[in-house]
């Protein structure tokens, strides 16, 4: 059963090439999209997916990463890990949304941003972290949807929303099973302990208060069932949009700051 399974295994799920990815959600719920290109500065990233569409009427901006499902994508979205590109590309639909009324709805499903030299010299590390600034305070709704893995600041780029959701075989951690164990224990191989230990799944994430939502997949996965996985996401969209969509841009902006000041804050107990 899909409630008992381990978290290595739910990584497994999270990370399996058939598992439905950005651009498969798009697809499947929304109409009249339209992708967007360039982050008007480098280039192109094709790592990072995002444009305008239609959801149940309603014009929406759309942002997700991507890693493709054969080798020549996985190759040509470089693995689902974005350079700097993608991250501004994703900064200039974010802020054209706030101009034009627009929530922003993001999915996530990258083993972290594109750490190379090259994509450092660009300036990785900054529009990694102008992204997180200039989210904290849209005046928009935002949702972000961790579909797969998210992990590191490459996702929390997409991440800083008002509602943070999860399926519930995704991951969500600071960095990959791999890179803890590396760092841990010296010994990438000890993965499955470092999954036990980082509590990435979206059961202890909704404890931790790090997400708002899980929404669950059909038995095996959501690769296992896409059309019942896509029907659950959308209902679930729906119920978070028009909810979010009540409060004013002021208090949107404030509630999404102070939601992640408060994470990993202790109080101090009065003897």
């Amino acid at each position: 059963m899909t409630s008992s399974l381990t978290p290595s295994q739910r990584l497994s799920l999270a990370r399996a090439p058939d598992r439905p990815g950005t651009a498969d959600y798009i697809g499947a719920l929304f109409t009249d999209f339209f992708p967007q290109r360039g982050d008007r500065l480098c280039g192109e990233d094709p790592g990072i997916l995002g444009g305008i569409a239609r959801f149940h009427g309603r014009s929406i901006t759309l942002i997700g990463t991507r890693k493709g499902k054969t080798l020549e994508e996985n190759l040509k979205y470089n693995f689902g890990m974005p350079g700097p590109e993608g991250y501004r590309k994703a900064l200039r639909l974010m802020r054209q949304a706030e101009k034009f009324g627009r929530p922003v709805l993001t999915f996530i499903d990258t083993p972290g941003a594109y750490p190379g030299v090259e994509a450092e010299s660009r300036g990785q590390g900054e529009a990694i972290a102008r992204c997180l600034f200039e989210m904290s305070r849209l005046r928009v709704p935002v949702i972000a949807v961790v579909i797969g893995e998210g992990n590191s600041g490459g996702a929390l780029a997409l991440a800083v929303a008002n509602r943070v959701l999860m399926l519930e075989n995704a991951v969500y951690s600071i960095l990959s099973p791999e890179g803890f164990a590396s760092i841990l224990w010296k010994d990438a191989a000890r993965s499955g302990e470092a999954c036990k230990l980082m509590k990435l799944t979206a059961a202890d994430l909704k404890a931790a208060g790090v997400v708002d939502g899980v929404i669950r997949e059909p038995e095996g996965g959501a690769q296992a069932d896409p059309r019942r996985m896509m029907e659950r996401l959308d209902r679930c969209l729906q119920e978070h949009l028009e909810a979010l969509s009540k409060e004013s841009g002021g208090a949107l902006a404030e509630s999404r700051r102070q939601k992640f000041r408060r994470m990993g804050s202790v109080r101090k107990e009065t003897p």
